[in-house]
């Protein structure tokens, strides 16, 4: 276990072997939140909203391919998009 001081403008520094095995590096994200009087920081990746709500798309299984080419599959999407009509 490790102690460290928060400086004057309240930052903190993650000792080198959590930071190592956490593979941080210089602008990453952590997300702070307060747990029973301790605070917890979990690294975050920010994703554009689009890419978000395709991902959502994918786990819920509104998608269609893979293709063997992309012929193929400008040929789904038409076909997909005349079914939409």
């Amino acid at each position: 276990m490790a102690t460290v001081k928060i400086g004057k403008s309240r930052q903190v520094v993650i000792p080198k072997p959590i930071h190592d095995k956490l593979g941080l590096k210089p602008g990453d994200l952590l997300e702070v939140k307060l747990r029973r009087n301790q605070v917890v920081f979990t690294p975050k990746q920010l994703i554009d909203r689009e890419l978000a709500i395709a991902l959502e798309d994918f786990k819920a299984g509104r998608y269609i391919g893979p293709f063997p080419t992309a012929k193929a599959g400008i040929g789904a999407l038409r076909r997909a998009a005349a079914a939409l009509k």
